[in-house]
């Protein structure tokens, strides 16, 4: 397997030597070129194995789309449990499944939404002109407008329950700075930040009538929206990004900055800043920063700052294009939403008489929704945050189905997300060489994070799990001794099907249909004759599926271009 080496954030108390010596976890590509050769041999796309592969993924893929399309038309037999839950749509004279909760409130608000950015877009493009500049080398100016309009945008979503948050944020605040690089900080911020979460999750927001009865008043005025506990979760990534941060700063010489040349991403992350940067209003201008507050994505407080102090040029080329990618992701959304209700399915368990088949395609296209629906979300608030010249690390870059590696799925899903989880929890508690408890540890601060219930949590045990296969086979067999002989190519499409099924696995118990649907499920797939036939054909399909992967991974390096996943 070709290697595919990590983009993993250095520690900043890390040498380059010890970064180099950090284990990527990506399963390595299956090269299309032996070992010992130097050049690339021609592409196989063109040889009939090749074409047998493919011809299978597209009969497989139209089965796929068609099952799902069955299931939702009127004459099923199971259409009247799930047709309430449908919403008039505008397609065609379809219904659309509106019923996902998560992606109502983003498609409902789609215009309010747009129309809060432009405002705010508008009063920054202001700014800037008052300001005088027509391309500043130093936005450090504009952290100020930043922090008056997230105070602004914070009452309007949430009411009075800013009156909360403000505390929250300074509590951490007091305790990251009383303490300096003082190794207590980052543990007693990390516990804040545990007891926080916590404590929103079980008083769900503080009613200011639970706390002193007189106040009660208070809770009438709650904002556009009022959940604003649901939200935190995000936030306390940026306060611990904050914290860690000034940690490090304390302990680090700042990075000389006047001839630094444009910074990548990751020096942004990695660079450290003066200790008096580290203050009250640059941190709640992080912190609440209006595109990226509700959903992200998750930059660090470094990045933020250094793209503020040495400004990135963002082409109109660059935000057109982006802008139609979010448009296209939008529009196939849509088509879905029209033509397959799943979630309603999923949501009524109107899977009564179905076959295994369908059933699996109920999941899989619920997975496919999960993952349109956040990459919608996301591009939606990042393409926000790019008009306003800040570059948020981008969280889909591959799609859902266009995965054959367990760690790898995860580099490409909620890829800031994950970053974070890399700089912030993996490598200060010692990355790769306590690579199965660090594994067990982040997944498990994974599924708290997103909700803390033990479907989640089984969720994270699963997946942790999931990975070991994958490590344990790329020690077993590496590329480097292998490589060359003509069955390896063959042995990682197997290991493939096997992390392909395991993903599907761990995320339908997670975020679609939990322990009691994966039972059932499990119950068709393996207790009837024509659920071992749709798994045989399923691993058949996986098989062809890996090999096309593979190859497309080495088209990318034959035209220069090398993802880390």
């Amino acid at each position: 397997m070709p290697d595919a080496s990590s983009i993993l954030p250095l520690h900043p108390d890390s040498s380059p030597l010890k970064q180099m010596r950090l284990i990527d976890l990506t399963v390595h590509i299956p090269s299309s070129r032996k070992v010992s050769e130097g050049p690339d041999q021609p592409a196989r796309w063109r040889t009939l194995e090749f074409r047998i592969y493919a011809l299978i993924v597209l009969m497989a893929v139209a089965v796929m789309a068609w099952l799902p399309m069955t299931l939702s038309i009127a004459t099923h037999p199971n259409y009247p449990r799930f047709r309430h839950k449908l919403s008039p749509g505008w397609m065609l004279g379809r219904p659309v499944d509106n019923s996902d909760a998560q992606y109502r409130g983003f498609r409902d608000n789609f215009l309010p939404l747009t129309l809060g950015a432009s405002v705010f877009l508008l009063a920054k493009l202001i700014r800037r002109r008052i300001h005088g500049q027509q391309k500043s080398t130093d936005d450090t100016y504009l952290l100020r407008f930043n922090f008056f309009a997230a105070l602004v945008m914070v009452a309007a979503l949430h009411g009075t329950s800013a009156l909360k948050i403000l505390p929250i944020l300074g509590g951490n605040y007091l305790i990251t700075k009383a303490f300096g690089g003082s190794k207590s900080g980052p543990i007693l911020s990390w516990m804040y930040n545990l007891v926080v979460l916590f404590m929103n999750d079980w008083f769900r927001g503080y009613k200011f009538g639970k706390i002193v009865g007189a106040l009660a008043f208070l809770d009438s005025y709650e904002g556009i929206y009022p959940r604003w506990h649901v939200s935190f979760n995000i936030t306390m990534l940026r306060l611990l990004s904050f914290s860690m941060d000034y940690y490090w700063a304390c302990r680090t010489a700042a990075s000389p900055w006047e001839g630094m040349a444009e910074l990548n991403d990751r020096d942004r992350q990695t660079k450290i800043h003066p200790v008096s940067m580290y203050s009250f209003t640059n941190y709640i201008s992080y912190a609440l920063y209006p595109p990226l507050y509700l959903a992200g994505p998750i930059m660090t407080f470094n990045d933020y700052l250094w793209q503020h102090r040495k400004p990135l040029n963002i082409t109109g080329r660059t935000l057109t294009g982006y802008a139609l990618r979010v448009a296209v992701s939008l529009l196939t959304m849509e088509f879905v939403l029209h033509f397959m209700y799943v979630v309603a399915i999923k949501d009524t368990k109107a899977w009564h008489g179905d076959t295994a088949a369908q059933i699996g395609m109920i999941g899989f296209w619920n997975l496919i929704l999960v993952w349109l629906k956040l990459m919608n979300i996301w591009r939606f608030f990042r393409l926000w945050a790019m008009v306003d010249g800040i570059d948020a690390p981008e969280n889909m870059i591959r799609c859902m189905a266009n995965n054959y590696s367990t760690s790898g799925f995860w580099r490409s899903w909620h890829r800031s997300y994950n970053l974070w989880l890399l700089r912030y929890i993996y490598i200060p508690m010692g990355g790769a060489r306590n690579v199965v408890i660090n594994m067990i540890l982040v997944f498990t601060f994974v599924a708290l994070w997103h909700d803390l219930t033990f479907k989640l949590l089984a969720w994270g045990w699963l997946a942790s799990l999931f990975v070991l296969p994958e490590v344990v086979a790329r020690y077993l067999l590496p590329e480097g001794k292998y490589g060359a002989e003509s069955w390896y190519r063959h042995a990682c499409a197997v290991g493939a099907v096997f992390n392909i099924l395991m993903l599907m696995a761990a995320n339908l118990v997670g975020f679609v249909i939990g322990l009691d649907g994966m039972k059932f499920f499990l119950e068709r797939l393996f207790g009837t004759t024509e659920g071992w036939g749709f798994l045989a054909i399923t691993a058949v399909c996986l098989f062809s599926a890996a090999h096309l992967m593979f190859e497309y991974r080495e088209d990318e390096k034959r035209h220069g271009i090398i993802r880390r996943c």
